[in-house]
């Protein structure tokens, strides 16, 4: 009886075995008296050899109607082959066209022939089946799954808030609005008020999810659609919450690098868990640091794509900013005791990349109609979430990390599109 095998289990195991392998075909090559084809599917590539000589008029039609991509099935006896990848490869008694592939392809998924980002995007599936680009998301899955289970072992609930919100979160016009059955509503940035609202219920919690901004922005690090990791915890301040975000990067580091070796050796990247605890730097000594590297900044002053690649030629790997000014940062984040000009905030930095941002939030209900009103919104368009705060609101902090963000970090990319599915940008709403 035929052993199905997924490509990349094809071994000298089963050497001298019939067995029946499924995928796409990724290269063929005829030589007049051998044919080979090379079989990709999700566990990796093995070697195909038909003997033209020896297939029947069957397997020799077949042979024929196959074309670079179309899905197949294979049966036959694997046999040694020092020249395969593997040292093996499977000597085909029958092939069995299940799908054919249009010829020629529009895009070339071997990599041979060069494709700007463009002409991947426009022809993503296919851009996809690249080795190398589907290890960027098994290794994204993986990393997902990490969070997770970090943050169940941390006692945190996981919840899913609202996509569709009656105001800002943060306050801006970076919203996409949206048509709610006649009346205007927005699609969230991020579910900031909401867990600060289900601390009160479930003290710790997290979400990874979709959210949306609509920046006019089109760089590496922007765009319309992304996936944050959001956590927010009763009675933590910010340092409490910064140490998490430490041990969440850390426990993700150490996962990868036991469960995810052969991503990192596809991709040709090689990690090492980072120190802990992270570098911490106040907002005024990055500001005093980039004024003696010849920046011009005047301090309050929030920083520019220029400050933070030159504070990333300095501070290399993860660090903190903290103590951002109050004018800076969102009118839920909590003053300093010491200097209300200063913020209980801090952002999450990799070399220029900002990863996450956070802080301790502010638990008083006058405090915060006071924030609002500096931002220039008008506490009523907040009623249902400040009426919250008359039930209890004990202190309490969080944070947002990027989650592609992270993985541009973790794979070495450095375009955020490289690490999204299927990317939306202010140009790019398919496929």
């Amino acid at each position: 009886m035929d052993s199905r095998l997924g490509a990349g289990k094809v071994t000298s195991e089963f050497e001298d075995r019939e067995v029946s392998v499924s995928g796409w075909v990724q290269e063929i090559r005829d030589l007049g008296k051998i044919v080979f084809i090379v079989l990709r599917d999700a566990t990796g590539i093995c070697q195909i050899k038909v003997l033209p000589s020896k297939a029947g008029r069957e397997l020799a039609d077949t042979l024929k109607s196959i074309t670079q991509e179309s899905v197949i099935t294979v049966r036959g006896r694997v046999v040694k082959e020092p020249r395969a990848r593997l040292g093996v490869e499977i000597e085909a008694s029958d092939i069995v066209l299940l799908s054919r592939a249009v010829s020629p392809l529009p895009y070339d998924v071997t990599g041979k022939v060069g494709a700007g980002m463009r002409a991947r995007l426009e022809n993503r599936i296919l851009d996809l089946r690249k080795p190398e680009n589907r290890s960027i998301f098994t290794l994204a899955s993986s990393v997902s799954r990490a969070l997770r289970e970090f943050f169940y072992s941390e006692g945190f609930t996981e919840v899913r808030t609202p996509r569709i919100i009656a105001t800002s979160t943060e306050g801006g016009a970076e919203l996409f609005e949206v048509n709610y059955f006649g009346r205007p509503a927005y699609l969230a940035q991020s579910p900031q008020l909401y867990k600060e609202e289900l601390v009160t219920v479930f003290e710790k919690v997290f979400e990874i999810g979709p959210f949306f901004r609509a920046e006019p922005s089109h760089t590496g690090r922007h765009v319309s659609e992304f996936t944050s990791v959001d956590i927010e915890a009763a009675f933590m301040d910010m340092e409490d919450v910064m140490k998490i975000l430490e041990r969440a990067v850390s426990y993700v580091y150490q996962w990868v690098l036991e469960k995810n070796r052969g991503e990192l050796k596809t991709l040709g990247v090689e990690l090492k868990p980072p120190k802990t605890p992270f570098k911490r730097l106040t907002y005024t000594e990055a500001v005093e640091t980039l004024r003696a590297l010849g920046e011009k900044i005047e301090w309050g002053e929030d920083f520019g794509t220029a400050h933070l690649r030159a504070l990333g030629k300095k501070y290399r790997g993860f660090y903190f900013i903290t103590g951002f000014p109050a004018a800076v940062k969102p009118f839920y984040i909590q003053p300093s005791w010491d200097n209300p000009e200063i913020s209980e905030s801090f952002d999450l930095m990799y070399q220029w990349l900002e990863l996450a941002s956070g802080g301790t939030r502010i638990s008083d209900r006058g405090l915060l109609e006071k924030r609002l009103a500096e931002k220039g919104l008008k506490p009523e368009s907040f009623r249902e979430h400040l009426k919250v705060y008359e039930y209890g609101m004990p202190f309490h902090a969080g944070w947002g990390l990027g989650f592609e963000r992270l993985m541009m970090v973790i794979t070495r990319r450095t375009n955020i599109r490289d690490v999204i599915l299927f990317p939306r940008d202010r140009f790019r709403l398919t496929p």
